[in-house]
């Protein structure tokens, strides 16, 4: 890189300064990850806006690692965030003011240039994509209290929710088998705010079939939670469907999977909503899943040492073809290729995310649909109607 571009990115770019973490320590953000060495003390030239920040100590040879710990931040342009670590507790602390501001002012200085780590700016654009909703008024509206995000304070997870899928019993038993630090079980974790999805919608007054319509077709349960619970914006509920996906895959926490299950559950449980009230929102929500299972099921990802990261639970025995996703995605699938009218933006991402599973995984639809042929047979009249919009930001 051209040494005046790299200077500006360092003077410009958001410095994450890392104080006394032991050796071995790993340490990520948003999608890279580094094995801490003896002059590591942080992380420089990291582009503003939102990141994830997360850890896992390990013992004295690291080969033995504690569970993750992470917390989200929004950054602005210049800005430096400071942390140290306490030995007691096992665990990065915020500084005092005074000390923040003279760390702050040495890192502008560049005293911690040469310790500090680049964030690697090739990968920021996968970043993007995994993050493109997640804004400050979505992390403030869901991060715990004190903000660290933890599967070691999740127990109560596991009691009330007992685990189903592969996903859920290989956090568990991370939960159940790991070396849980001394300061987490004196801690008096609130878990994050998300927002409640039930599972089954009961309602005063209302019996028989309609009831059992609401519940095969979750289009009001949706109207309903957009409305009431984010005022009626649509982007903050794919907002929180990135977040609990990133504290899910990054932060291994069993309590984001769940709210990630519940959202992707009720998105695909509409029959109604994807061509009628909410073709936007399900294309945008498509095209969220599709790169965050791109992301999730690569293969060979490495720190940057090239050593083998944290590794990734999106592992195919999770994506089994008796799993809930492969029964959402498929009746999903069937859904919109099967309908008389639809979004051609939402098709086609909708196409877009059925490759992709059945490229990696093997999964195989089965589909017969007279739309399959729909762009090499003009003259089919049982094609649907594909009502073309303008391009959706993204």
């Amino acid at each position: 890189m051209d040494p005046e571009k790299a200077l500006e990115l360092v003077k410009n770019g958001v410095t994450l300064l890392l104080l006394d973490v032991p050796q071995f320590t790993l340490v990520g953000i948003d999608t890279q990850i580094f094995s801490v060495g003896p002059v590591f003390k942080g992380i420089k030239m990291i582009p503003p806006g939102p990141h994830f920040i997360y850890y896992s100590s390990s013992n004295r040879v690291g080969n033995e690692f504690a569970p993750i710990v992470g917390f989200f931040i929004d950054a602005c342009p210049s800005e430096v965030i400071s942390r140290k670590w306490d030995p007691h507790e096992e665990r990065l602390v915020k500084l005092s003011d005074e000390e923040e501001e003279r760390y702050a002012q040495a890192v502008k200085s560049l005293e911690f240039d040469r310790q500090l780590g680049p964030y690697t700016l090739s990968q920021y654009g996968e970043w993007k994509l995994l993050s493109n909703y997640l804004t400050r008024n979505v992390i403030e509206r869901l991060e715990p209290i004190g903000g660290e995000i933890t599967v070691a304070c999740e127990s109560g997870t596991i009691e009330k929710f007992p685990p189903k899928t592969t996903m859920e019993k290989a956090l568990a038993d991370q939960l159940r088998n790991s070396k849980i630090p001394t300061s987490v079980e004196k801690y008096q974790w609130k878990g994050c705010y998300y927002t409640s999805i039930p599972r089954v919608i009961k309602r005063k007054g209302i019996h028989g079939e309609q009831l059992t319509s609401m519940n095969l077709d979750k289009t009001e349960l949706l109207e309903s939670i957009i409305l009431k619970d984010y005022g009626a914006n649509e982007d903050l509920l794919l907002g929180e469907l990135q977040f609990a996906f990133v504290a899910f895959l990054m932060g291994q926490s069993l309590e984001a999977f769940l709210q990630w299950k519940s959202l992707v559950s009720l998105l695909f449980g509409c029959t109604e909503a994807p061509f009628h009230t909410r073709s936007k929102l399900f294309t945008k929500f498509v095209k969220v899943i599709y790169y965050q299972l791109k992301y999730g099921l690569q293969k060979d990802q490495a720190d940057s040492n090239g050593e083998r990261m944290v590794s990734s639970l999106l592992d195919d025995s999770w994506f089994s073809s008796d799993s809930f996703l492969h029964r959402l995605y498929k009746d999903f699938f069937l859904l919109v290729e099967g309908a008389s009218v639809v979004d051609g933006d939402l098709l086609s991402w909708t196409r877009k995310l059925k490759e992709l599973l059945e490229n990696t995984l093997g999964w195989d639809f089965q589909m017969n649909s007279a739309v399959s042929g729909m762009y090499g047979e003009e003259d089919d009249e049982f094609a649907p109607v594909v009502e073309m919009v303008d391009d959706l930001k993204f």
